[in-house]
């Protein structure tokens, strides 16, 4: 880069040369700092991450999955990575695991889906639904990050090992943490299982019906 900057430099210097300037002050190439600050509103980061092409995942995907539900929600839930159905239909948790997260809000937290707020860690498919790389996952950071700060929520229930760990860092599996609170940088999390993996294994339904139950509590007061 540094290279293609100084031969502009060089040509317009010649160019200059050749129409009699033997003297300039001018600047003829200036470098601008690119704008990297994220929008502060939903609707025009999720119109950003339409647009975005950062990492190999937009290469694939058929709908990028930003999130939905309540933007000014007390809750907020955050899972892998959109699977087939949200990638064909633009929408997170949607199919079999949708239908039983939705079953989770309704039955336990008593709460509708549309008055929580509901987004993946990364916001394209990752190829065969496996787990979203640590490029990946990093890349689309921001996005998650810019979408907490802006909902503000009082608690994020953390859906499965990756989710809590891109949240907090810990590689600990979600077994050994799961409806534990914990506080990370200022936020609420609360771990469980995903509902994918209640799918596959329905006797761990009864853990994540006591880990709603702890969310249940500690969103009591604050509603």
């Amino acid at each position: 880069m540094k290279n293609l900057k100084n031969a502009l430099l060089l040509k317009q210097l010649y160019q200059l040369k050749q129409l009699g300037y033997r003297y300039t002050s001018q600047t003829p190439f200036k470098d601008e700092e690119p704008d990297l600050t994220l929008p502060n509103t939903l609707d025009k980061l999720e119109k950003q991450a339409k647009e975005c092409h950062l990492c190999d995942l937009s290469k694939s995907r058929t709908h990028v999955v930003f999130g939905e539900g309540n933007p000014q929600s007390r809750l907020m839930f955050v899972g892998e990575a959109p699977g087939s159905t949200e990638d064909s239909m633009g929408k997170p948790f949607v199919g079999r695991s949708g239908d039983l997260l939705t079953k989770m809000i309704e039955n336990v937290l008593h709460l509708r889906r549309e008055d929580v707020y509901i987004t993946n860690i990364v916001k394209c498919r990752p190829p065969n639904n496996r787990v979203p790389t640590p490029t990946e996952a990093l890349t689309c950071q921001p996005y998650l990050l810019k979408q907490i700060e802006l909902i503000k929520p009082d608690l994020i229930i953390a859906l499965g090992a990756t989710a809590y760990h891109y949240l907090t860092g810990d590689d600990s599996p979600v077994s050994k943490v799961r409806g534990t609170m914990q506080t990370h940088k200022g936020i609420m999390i609360l771990p469980t299982y995903h509902p994918s993996y209640l799918l596959r294994n329905p006797s761990a339904k009864k853990e994540v019906y006591l880990d709603l139950l702890k969310a249940e509590k500690y969103l009591s007061p604050h509603q």
